[in-house]
């Protein structure tokens, strides 16, 4: 994926934690619901994205609760502002 791509998938991630607000949490499925029709093949891309704003203390994800990494983790997780 292009860096273009990535940075498109950065701002929806950004956007979605940010109307979400603090309290809230999203499923990376609705970052590639947003961008594409065909949305799964989008999934690693949401997910390494996430990854690298997890790392710079943009977003946390968490799998049942507890933090988790978003590239690494198996099954479903959800994503939310760092804050």
């Amino acid at each position: 994926m292009s860096n273009t791509d990535d940075a498109a998938i950065a701002a929806e991630l950004r956007r979605l934690a940010r109307e979400r607000g603090a309290d809230k949490t999203f499923c990376p499925s609705e970052v590639a619901r947003a961008m594409a029709s065909d949305w799964r093949p989008l999934m690693e891309d949401v997910r390494r994205v996430a990854g690298d704003l997890a790392a710079r203390g943009e977003l946390r994800a968490t799998q049942k609760g507890v933090p988790a990494d978003p590239v690494s983790a198996t099954g479903p997780i959800r994503l939310a502002r760092a804050d």
